[in-house]
């Protein structure tokens, strides 16, 4: 697949499975084929949020994303530290300057070595442009194992203009896309409660509107809260629209 028919199969993409394949093949082509795209709307100075917050796509192998998100290495990781400070791509090499200037700390030299056990040793970080204090997004192209970082810098000499434009589209289009992370998913019962609730109705009012007693809308609305893992159907309104969990087209 080119590059225009590419952009337009994703900017169409009715699912994140359906994107994220075509993304994932799409990068392979040019020798990327490991990734791992994040996001998050819950970034503050200390911390990126709570993780089961956060948007994570990736086809590495479970035993490598086990550690380095389940174990929170992602945090110490010195292309994530480049990735909240700047915007646009970023080289990996920059990894090994650091390590010869000796400009690691101890965390992230164990970041990097376990990277290195892992052949994750080459590749690219494109850190998203955001529109929040809050929200940060990027992905990390992992080089297929045996490249050099050399070989993967003049990848991107030749084609790094396309593979950015890419990276770029399918991010904002993830954007726009449903989201529910694990055991996150709204029933439709409780999606069209915290909608009436969103449109401003009262308990009563949406009662009448979906044929319920009071009793069972406040039920929809507390298991809808704790889907979501917040404490109060305001928190739950809101997170369930930054995911796009709200007034969907049914399929």
């Amino acid at each position: 697949m080119t590059l225009r028919p590419y952009l337009h199969f994703v900017s169409n993409a009715k699912s994140l499975e359906e994107l994220w394949t075509a993304h994932t093949e799409k990068m392979a082509e040019y020798g990327f084929d490991r990734l791992l795209y994040g996001f998050t709307r819950y970034r503050t100075d200390t911390s990126l949020g709570d993780p089961e917050d956060f948007t994570i796509l990736t086809n590495h192998d479970p035993e490598y994303t086990r550690v380095f998100l389940g174990e929170g290495l992602y945090f110490h990781a010195p292309m994530t530290r480049w990735a909240l400070d700047n915007e646009g791509a970023g080289s990996w090499r920059l990894v090994g300057d650091m390590f010869d200037l000796h400009n690691l700390t101890p965390i992230e030299q164990k970041v990097v070595s376990f990277n290195l056990r892992m052949k994750v040793t080459a590749g690219y970080t494109v850190s998203f442009k955001s529109v929040s204090i809050r929200s940060k997004g990027a992905i990390a192209l992992t080089a297929r194992a045996g490249m050099s970082q050399d070989e993967v810098d003049a990848i991107w000499a030749e084609h790094g203009r396309d593979i950015h434009l890419m990276n770029n589209v399918a991010h904002l289009k993830i954007l726009t896309l449903p989201y529910t992370g694990p055991n996150r998913a709204l029933t439709r019962r409780q999606r069209e409660a915290l909608e009436w609730v969103g449109d401003g109705k009262t308990t009563q009012d949406i009662a009448l509107l979906m044929g319920l007693t009071a009793a069972t809308v406040e039920k929809h609305l507390r298991l809808a809260r704790e889907a979501l893992s917040v404490e109060t159907t305001a928190q739950a309104v809101l997170k369930a629209a930054m995911q796009n969990q709200m007034f969907v087209l049914e399929t």
